[in-house]
Parts: C-alpha cells; sequence; structure tokens
C-alpha cells in the first residue's frame, strides 16, 4: 500500500488486536489507557499510542519484508494466528507473518510461501474461503490472454515432478529455485482460473456455500460457482467495488462506485433493491457492523465523516419500482481526515478509524439513537442498542431516591386523571362537593370549585335568579342600586364599630354563594353561625376565627382560637394569639395597634395574618386582606361585598378576575361562572396543568349553546374520551358518554345499528336512518293503509323481496303493533320492526 492510505484489519481471533496496513504492517493491541495513556497527558510509554480517553494502543511487532503491498487478507484460522496474505503490485500474493506463531509447523509451512500468477500486473483484493481455509482468491488487473481471479490452494507445493513447463519453472524467482529448502515455497498453478480477459476489482466469498464466489469485475457483478466455472450469473453495473456481504442477512451485499452505493438482494439479483444517495466525493471504503443488524457504514475521499446507513427496519419492495426507506445519520470520529475505519468484530458499534496524514488512531463508539415510547399509564421505555430499559410508576426502591420517584408520580397530572377516573370522579352529581373526595381531597382548587358547584348550581342561581341568568359574581352598574350602609356595634359590645358595612340583594346573594351565609335580605344580619361551625368541625379554627372576626364578633373569634389551642393536636401559639386580639382597641394611636401593625408579618398563617391586617386598617383600605393571595377567594369576594362600597367593589372584583383567569386558578369559577369568562380561566388552568379531565366535566354543566359547544370545551372533551380508550377504561369512557348526553343532548351520537337490506346495503324503513330517506315512499310498493295494518313486502331501495319471519311468515321490516306488548324496536331509533330471525330474542315471544 506505498504511496496509498492506510487500511485496518481487526484480528479474526483477538478482539484486542488490529493491524495497519500501509508501507509495512504494524500489529497493534488495544487496552486501557494507563496512567499517563489518556490524549490530555502528556506522557505515554514507549510504543503506546493513545486511542481516547479510556483506551490506549501498544505495538507488538513490525513487519517490513513485503514492499508493493496492495490489499491484505487476515487468516481466518487460529493456526498459525498472524498469517496474512499480501498482495502486491506485480501480482504475487505473498504469505507472511507477524511473529507471534513462529514456534508452531503450520506457520513454518505457510510462511513465506509466493504464489505467481502467469502475467504480472496488480493484485487489488484478497479473500479467504471462510469454510475452507486452504482456498485464497486473488482479483487481479486485466491481461488479454489471462484470467483475473485467480483462486490458490496454500497448501499446495511446486515440486519439480508438479513443474509441467519451462514457461512455470521460468516464473519462479532464481532464488527461490536456487535454495532447494525454499523451492517448495513458490506456486504457479492455481486451483481455479476465472474471468478470462477481464479485470476483478473486488471480491468476497458467499456464506452460503464454500463454492459461491461473488466478483466485482469491470462492467458487472458476477457469482462464480466453482462446481461449474464455464457459467456465472452476472447483472451489468457500475457498482462492482468494495463488494462486501452483511453478516447478519447472507442475501443482501452492498457494493459502489465513485460517490454511490447500491445494495442487491441475491434472491433477486436483476437490479439493486436500494441505491443509497450519491455522495460529492468518491468512496473509499464502505463495510456493514457485525454486531448491529443493517448497519452499513461508508467513507468518502478526504473526509473526517463517516456515514452511517440504518437498514434494520427496511421492508421488502412490494413492486419493482419500489424502494425501502433507510435511516441516515453522520458521525465524526476525530477532525483530520480519515484514511480508514474497522468496525470491532464483537464490541457493539464500535470501530477504529486512522487519519490519513499521520496515521492517528482513534477508538470510536458510534452511540446508537435513542428512541423513546411513553404509555398511557406512565410508564416510560427506552432503548439503547442492544438494551432496554424501562421505567413504571411501582419501581420506585425504599431509598431516598424512591422517595422522589413516588412525589414526582404524585404530582404527574396522567397518573392522577387515570386514579381519578377509577374513582368515578366527576360522576357524582347528587352531592357534587364530594367529587373532590373522589379526586384525593388534597387539591384547595378542586375542593372549592366543587363546593361552588354545589352552591351555584343547587341553590341561589336556581331559587333567586333562575336558569336563564348568567352564573357570575361581575354585576354591571344596574345592580349597584339599592345599596345600603351600616354602622353596628361589636358583638358582645357596645363599642360601635370603625368599618362601614354595606348591603343589598347582590351582595346578600354573593355572600350566599360564597358559602357564609344561607339567608340573606336588605337590612338584615348575616347569619355565618353554620358556616363557622362547618368550620370547626373541619379544624380550620385559623379561617374560622376570621370569618367570624369579620362579621364582627371578636369574642366569637376568641373562642374558636381558644378552642383551636386546646383540641388534640392543637397550635398553642393560637392561644398568644387569642389574648393579644383580646387586647385590641379602636384607638389609632394607642400601642396595641402599632405593635400589630409591625408584627404581624411575622405571622406564617395567612387568615391569622388578615385578621390583624383588617383590626389595623383604615376604613375603606383593606388591601392587606384583598390581596392576601393566601386566603380563598370565597372569603376574598365575600371580605369585599360587606366593606367596599360600589365604587370599589366592580374595580376589585375585575382586577380579581383578570388575576385568577391569567393564573388559571380554579378557585376564580366563583367569580366568572361557567361563561365565556370561564372558559378563559379553564384555557389558562388547562395550559398549565394538562388537567382536561377536570375541565370536561366542569363544563359539560355549563349552557349547551354557549359554554358546551366553544371550540376549547370540545377539544378538551375529546382529548378525555381518548384518554380513557388509551387506558381502556372502556366501561369508564360510555358511563362519560352517558353523562355527557344527559348535560348536554346535542352530544348523543347518531344511531348506528339498523336493518339494512342484504343486497343492496341501504335501510329497508326511511324512519330508521337520521338523514331523510332518499329513495321513493313505501305506497309504490304496496304499502298502504295506516301504518298499524302496513305490510312491506320489498327494500324500498332495489325493490328485492325482503326475508320472512320463520315463525310468523312476516316480512322484515313490517310494525308488529296489532298485538300489544309484543313490538320489537330498531335498535338506535325506537321504530317498530318485523320479528325477523335475529330480532326474536329482543321482543316478547307472541307471534
Amino acid at each position: 500500500m506505498s504511496g496509498s492510505k492506510p487500511d485496518i484489519l481487526w484480528s479474526p481471533h483477538h478482539p484486542d488486536r488490529y493491524v495497519i496496513c500501509d508501507s509495512e504492517l504494524g500489529l497493534y493491541r488495544i487496552g486501557p489507557a494507563g496512567g499517563g495513556g489518556g490524549r490530555s497527558g502528556g506522557e505515554t510509554k514507549a510504543g503506546t499510542l493513545p486511542l481516547s480517553e479510556d483506551t490506549a494502543a501498544t505495538l507488538l511487532a513490525i513487519n517490513s519484508d513485503t514492499p508493493y503491498m496492495k490489499c491484505v487478507a487476515w487468516y481466518p484460522k487460529h493456526e498459525p494466528e498472524c498469517l496474512l496474505a499480501v498482495g502486491q503490485a506485480n501480482g504475487r500474493v505473498v504469505l507472511t507473518g507477524l511473529g507471534q506463531s513462529h514456534g508452531s509447523s503450520r506457520c513454518k509451512e505457510l510462511t513465506g510461501k509466493e504464489f505467481i500468477p502467469k502475467h504480472a500486473r496488480q493484485c487489488n483484493t484478497l479473500a479467504w474461503n471462510p469454510h475452507d481455509s486452504r482456498w485464497l482468491a486473488a482479483g487481479l488487473d486485466k491481461h488479454r490472454a489471462d484470467f483475473s481471479v485467480l483462486i490458490w490452494d496454500v497448501s499446495r507445493q511446486l515440486s519439480p515432478e508438479s513443474t509441467s513447463s519451462a514457461a512455470e519453472k521460468s516464473r519462479v524467482p532464481a532464488a527461490v529455485a536456487a535454495d532447494a529448502d525454499t523451492a517448495g515455497s513458490a506456486v504457479t498453478k492455481p486451483l481455479y482460473e476465472l474471468g478470462q480477459n477481464d479485470a476483478c476489482l473486488s471480491l468476497c466469498w458467499l456464506p452460503q456455500d464454500q463454492k459461491l464466489l461473488l466478483a466485482g469485475m469491470h462492467r458487472n457483478l458476477a457469482i462464480f460457482d466453482l462446481r461449474n466455472t464455464s457459467q456465472k450469473t452476472f447483472v451489468n453495473t457500475k457498482a462492482i467495488q468494495g463488494v462486501t456481504v452483511d453478516p447478519h442477512f447472507h442475501d443482501r451485499v452492498a457494493s459502489f462506485f465513485e460517490g454511490q452505493v447500491a445494495i442487491w438482494d441475491l434472491r433477486k439479483f436483476e437490479k439493486p433493491v436500494l441505491t443509497l444517495t450519491e455522495q460529492p466525493k468518491p468512496l473509499t471504503k464502505v463495510a456493514w457492523c457485525p454486531t448491529r443488524t443493517g448497519l452499513l457504514a461508508t467513507l468518502t475521499r478526504d473526509s473526517n465523516v463517516i456515514r452511517l446507513y440504518d437498514m434494520q427496519h427496511t421492508p421488502t419492495p412490494i413492486g419493482d419500482e419500489t424502494e425501502p426507506t433507510i435511516i441516515e445519520r453522520s458521525v465524526r470520529p476525530c477532525d483530520s481526515q480519515l484514511g480508514s475505519f474497522a468496525w470491532h468484530p464483537s464490541a457493539q458499534n464500535r470501530m477504529v478509524v486512522v487519519s490519513a496524514a499521520n496515521r492517528v488512531m482513534t477508538d470510536f463508539t458510534v452511540f446508537e439513537r435513542i428512541s423513546l415510547a411513553w404509555s398511557s399509564t406512565a410508564s416510560l421505555t427506552w432503548a439503547c442498542g442492544r438494551h432496554l430499559y424501562d421505567c413504571t410508576e411501582d419501581g420506585a426502591d425504599g431509598g431516598g431516591g424512591g422517595v422522589g420517584v413516588e412525589n414526582a408520580i404524585e404530582k404527574d397530572i396522567a397518573t392522577k386523571m387515570r386514579q381519578r377516573a377509577q374513582s368515578r370522579y366527576g360522576h357524582d352529581t347528587a352531592q357534587v362537593w364530594r367529587n373532590h373526595l373522589l379526586a384525593g381531597g388534597d387539591d384547595p382548587q378542586l375542593k372549592s370549585l366543587c363546593i361552588t358547584y354545589e352552591t351555584v348550581y343547587r341553590g341561589p342561581r336556581a331559587e333567586a335568579a333562575g336558569e336563564q341568568t348568567r352564573p357570575s359574581l361581575l354585576w354591571d352598574q344596574g345592580h349597584r342600586q339599592g345599596t345600603t350602609e351600616s354602622r353596628r356595634c361589636w358583638s358582645g359590645s357596645e363599642r360601635t364599630a370603625s368599618a362601614v358595612r354595606y348591603h343589598s340583594e347582590e351582595r346578600g346573594l354573593a355572600l350566599r354563594l360564597c358559602g357564609w351565609t344561607s339567608r340573606t335580605g336588605v337590612g338584615q344580619e348575616v347569619d355565618a353561625e353554620p358556616f363557622l361551625r362547618s368550620l370547626e368541625q373541619e379544624r380550620e379554627w385559623q379561617r374560622a376565627a376570621a370569618v367570624a372576626l369579620f362579621n364582627l364578633d371578636i369574642r366569637r373569634a376568641i373562642q374558636l382560637l381558644h378552642n383551636g389551642a386546646t383540641t388534640d393536636k392543637g397550635d398553642l401559639n393560637l392561644s398568644v394569639v387569642a389574648m393579644a386580639l383580646s387586647g385590641y382597641t379602636d384607638e389609632r394611636n394607642s400601642l396595641w395597634r402599632e405593635m400589630c401593625s409591625s408584627l404581624r408579618s411575622q405571622l406564617r398563617n395567612p387568615y391569622l395574618l388578615v385578621m390583624f391586617a383588617f383590626l389595623t386598617s383604615e376604613p375603606g383600605a383593606y388591601d392587606g386582606v384583598l390581596y392576601e393571595s393566601s386566603v380563598a377567594v370565597r372569603d376574598r369576594v365575600a371580605f369585599a361585598c360587606m366593606f367596599l362600597n360600589d365604587t370599589q367593589l366592580p374595580r376589585y372584583m375585575e382586577k380579581l378576575t383578570n388575576e385568577l383567569k391569567e393564573a388559571g386558578n380554579l378557585e376564580g369559577m366563583v367569580l366568572t361562572g361557567l361563561t365565556r369568562d370561564g372558559v378563559d380561566l379553564m384555557e389558562s388552568y388547562v395550559d398549565r396543568t394538562g388537567d382536561v379531565q377536570t375541565a370536561s366535566f366542569c363544563m359539560l354543566k355549563g349552557s349547551p349553546g354557549d359554554v358546551v359547544k366553544d371550540p376549547r370545551v370540545q377539544c378538551w372533551i375529546e382529548n378525555y374520551r381518548h384518554l380513557l380508550d388509551a387506558w381502556r377504561f372502556w366501561h369508564k369512557r360510555a358511563e362519560f358518554d352517558i353523562h355527557r348526553g344527559k348535560l348536554d343532548p346535542s352530544s348523543k351520537p347518531l344511531a348506528q345499528v339498523f336493518v339494512s337490506c342484504n343486497f343492496c346495503g341501504k335501510s329497508i324503513s326511511y324512519s330508521c336512518s337520521s338523514v331523510p330517506h332518499q329513495g321513493r315512499g313505501f305506497s309504490q310498493y304496496g304499502v298502504s293503509g295506516s301504518p298499524t295494518k302496513s305490510k312491506v313486502t320489498s327494500c324500498p331501495g332495489c325493490r328485492k323481496p325482503l326475508p320472512r319471519c320463520a315463525l310468523c311468515l312476516m316480512n322484515m321490516g313490517t310494525p308488529v303493533s296489532s298485538c300489544p306488548g309484543k313490538e320489537a324496536y330498531r335498535l338506535g331509533t325506537g321504530a317498530p320492526l318485523g320479528c325477523g330471525p335475529v330480532w326474536i330474542t329482543a321482543r316478547i315471544r307472541g307471534c
């Protein structure tokens, strides 16, 4: 290979040894890098070359005895293990060794043997027979009077008795002929001679049979059968270089010409089954990966990129012109131009490349594309090479990392929706507030939403406003009329509170919608005691105390805080807060007000914080209460309805609604209701969480003409139905469809089952289909009189006779209304049918 680019050959026996073929042969052993063997380390041992961060190569032997090398092939058998066949520029093939097996008799017998053609010309390629290691095929340039494919028997010796002519004796070197010990090392007569008056540029043995040889001749690819050398199978093509057989699919062969690669199927050898993308520069090498099915690597001249073609998923072509699809990608092992590469025989997707200029070697691994598969049950599977990794929601171990996995899975909305669907979340229409318990009861927004629906759509809306009223708390200018203001004393005290309270019918309705009271009326006091008792039962002591304080009952607030401190697992700090609350005074310059204003920010509970904010605020300036985001929206709205005037209240409501819509906070549904504003809020919620389940059940309760028909709502509903189908919750999806049909009658599916004619396939009655029947009426086919006495004898579409019932002899499609209680009805339409054989089990017997 003098004057040409180097090549690499891996040892067929040792996975850690390879040969670099250049002007000389160098044997290397690859292994882990030592202390200074990495690329970053400047010190390496003598004869050791760094290949990567983890590997290095050690030079074992050098052979410079075979000049003018053009091609090299490694002996396939274990003994001798380092025997190489070298093809030279004069056409001779020399067997040489690398000093690793000189002690064996087989090595001594073969090393130094030469195979000499009749006429000197360049040897282009060599290939050992994988089945019979005695056979060595050589491909030579063209000579008009000689063959280009010679198959040598390496075990054959040249002896005086076997030399039949003077011409053969003259081809033996004089030095060899003179030495009696080496006279038998030169062979001049090949075992087979093929391809007369032609040139052979590449060849390989076919694994199917030891006597089948594929050769890339001058203008064609030819398959030679050594059992009958006078005949050959060939196909005319220019892609005759670098023929190589796929080690995983022996009928698939690759070859190339210039920048184009052809893939052949030997079972259909007329033309290539696939032609790969033509490259701008000529190709220098193609090679199949020995560890990966259908992976072909190609290298072009003066390039630092190896192009990979993945054909493992290539389908069998159906038509003659059909080409299968492949996956193409490129890898760059190093920055310098590559001279050659070689796949590792056993390590997965590993190769060694050598640069063209300075012969620098690099150990490189081609990483597979990672294919991800996310199942609908929150299981994640990915493939990398030969390994398949699976991560499921049950894969958490008992360590600290497992807890993190469990927490992450709990936060995944797909897992939540799947668990909620199993608990029939959203289907409880009798007690809507219980749906948040079916969802786990740990989401305050869902709890607020369910309670809002319970109070809005089962209470004030139906009783006070009727079904046509917009279920929203955003009233206009007309709703401000009739507002009165009052000042009242603290409960249990004769001191008048400084805060001004406002009353109106709409404000009272809002308090009921927020759940603070169960009755309202202009001039009537708010009865919040039932709400306070419910909060006590739920052990929400701070919230109950705040609601009592906002109703100007400071004594009740202190009592609630004391109860919270004395109960089991109660917060003893509540007693301190109650004691601080008991010292309240409305004097503006008092020490109590000054200390509470400065220290209340240290309180962690938001309801305790707003209690002291309310007591220390000026009348009408309650920003410390209204804009505390940790306080429930319903409580802030109820507070605003009690203490904001008609000018402040609409501005606050609008501002709060816009904030909740932008944040997608479900607590804002108490303000928007199921209107367009509610759909906008729910859209933000779905964008933030992906919870199409809650969005579907929530929006189904809206007005069919205004909300449910919104494209966004329909998209959420259909996506949730698809999720149920993906989870194989067929019954859950059917229950959801039934639930949807009750709330939205227009969503009921059309009839899908009807009796059709066996000849034309049309319905036998126009009333069976959801669309008007386009055929002619029954009167033209023997139907007359009243429907109860009509007889149908033929199909209204094609006039073919209809079948008769085997019991009553009536034609299919004839109404059976003469016998009360014995009607059969068409499925999906309710129209009566004749009994018919297929409908006998669905009707009451009586015919």
